[in-house]
């Protein structure tokens, strides 16, 4: 890889003696990280530490560095969504954040969802988490990972930051704002950041963060918490980023919180900016640590205005389909609260979701199945959100027996019982079967059978 000759002659002026080490590192290997998802990974299920050559990223509790050869994502458990695939520095965001259970969270720049499930596990299903991409595409497979890793209270939507401040002013409790930026960060892990990388990609992005910053600025209640992040090196993007937000918005200020030791101070100087307070937020150089490039401030709103918008409607009792409580009665162990039916979809609803109308919404909240007629069809969403034992009855495999893999691919198995079955591997479910005459009907979506 021959890095862009502008990038380092920048570098090589910001960093001094260290560069060539910094460059040594940008030209060696890159780390593989994952990390554990704490809504599958309850104390009966099965322990994969030993799989896959795991040892902990030290700045998250979920994270662990991985050996690649052992492709943990080619593995039944990835797709129980048991962990995310995830480069190591890119945790550093969710810790940072630290979201509590109960809490109102914004992934503004969600795709494709490492951050947003790292979130969802820190709030483990209480609160309500909003996870946003702006590109429909990348919406898509931000709403896919939302999906795998089983997560209940996440509504996933596909609109500007514009509309959504427009929305929700002062509603957040803590907003993660992961910006698009000129992707320096990334040059050892993606060959593409660097051949498209141009000298003024860094200018033309901060103005966009600026923008976006703008928006979450406007979200977040009075006490509330905002994480800034990128994975460039480019000081205009990253302090001066943050110097500018400052400077608008006096009503913010740096919050002093604890990093790892291996996390290096912010550079107010290189930003050409006279405010120490900078030197309170991150960089994560690759050659001081196990990971890429990042940039991380988390900054404090200290005055504002609260509003809490109108809810969304809900079913009333009466008016819950049959269908749908013919099968929680026989298939369930589990109640949902809060539903609505759009279309002849059902939607489990986060407590006290806020009214949704006219924003483009691709998943509200976990999805429960289809209201067919005469019949409720429950959903992949549903089977990867609930644990063993919400369920009536289950088909468990294990990861080390040739079954799971028919499962993935398709196959049919043999089952005891009769009608809707979850699946499951080593305490991890994986999705639905329907049992009939010792043979366990396959139900694994065929857009994601192993081939």
């Amino acid at each position: 890889m021959s890095l862009p000759t502008e990038f380092c002659l920048r570098m090589e002026r910001l960093l001094g003696d260290e560069y060539p080490a910094f460059l040594r590192a940008m030209e060696g290997p890159r780390s593989y990280g994952l990390r554990r998802n704490p809504l599958k990974c309850t104390p009966d299920s099965a322990d994969f530490t030993g799989l896959f050559g795991l040892t902990p990223v030290p700045w998250a509790v979920e994270g662990f560095y991985y050996d690649p050869d052992t492709r943990p994502g080619r593995h039944p458990y990835y797709e129980a969504g048991a962990y995310y695939i995830q480069e190591p520095s890119a945790m550093a965001v969710g810790a940072l954040a630290d979201p509590k259970p109960g809490e109102r969270v914004l992934d503004l720049c969600a795709a494709p969802g490492g951050k947003t499930t790292h979130l969802a596990g820190r709030m483990a299903g209480k609160g309500i988490l909003i996870a946003n991409e702006i590109h429909p595409a990348r919406a898509k497979i931000l709403s896919q990972s939302v999906e795998r890793a089983g997560i209940a209270n996440c509504i996933v939507t596909n609109e500007t930051p514009q509309r959504l401040a427009e929305r929700f002013h002062g509603y957040f409790d803590c907003i993660v704002v992961d910006a698009p930026c000129s992707g320096e960060g990334m040059f050892r892990k993606e060959e593409i950041a660097v051949t498209e990388w141009t000298p003024d990609a860094p200018q033309k992005c901060a103005a966009r963060q600026d923008e976006i910053l703008d928006c979450a600025a406007g979200m977040l209640r009075p006490g509330g918490r905002l994480v800034y992040s990128t994975c460039t090196f480019a000081p205009e993007e990253d302090e001066g980023t943050v110097a500018r937000l400052l400077a608008r918005h006096p009503e913010f200020e740096v919050c002093d919180v604890p990093g790892d030791p291996a996390f290096a101070p912010g550079r107010p100087d290189w930003a050409g900016v006279d405010l120490p307070a900078l030197m309170r937020t991150f960089r994560l150089f690759p050659h001081r640590l196990r990971g890429e490039g990042h940039f991380a401030a988390v900054l404090c709103k200290t005055d504002g205005t609260a509003e809490t918008p109108a809810l969304m409607p809900t079913l009333p009792d009466k008016k819950r389909p049959a269908e749908y409580l013919e099968f929680e009665a026989r298939f369930l162990c589990r109640m949902f609260g809060s539903l609505c039916l759009g279309g002849d979809q059902l939607w489990a609803l986060p407590e006290e979701t806020p009214d949704l109308s006219g924003l483009r919404v691709l998943r509200t909240g976990l999805q429960l199945g289809t209201v067919k007629k005469g019949r409720f069809e429950p959903s992949h969403a549903l089977a990867l959100a609930l644990h063993p034992d919400e369920a009536a009855q289950c088909c468990a495999l294990t990861a080390a027996a040739p079954e799971a893999e028919r499962y993935l691919r398709g196959e049919t198995l043999p089952c005891a019982g009769a009608g809707w079955t979850l699946v499951t591997v080593d305490g991890f479910s994986l999705g639905w079967g329907k049992c009939s005459g010792g043979v366990l009907k396959n139900h694994y979506p065929k857009g994601l059978r192993w081939k």
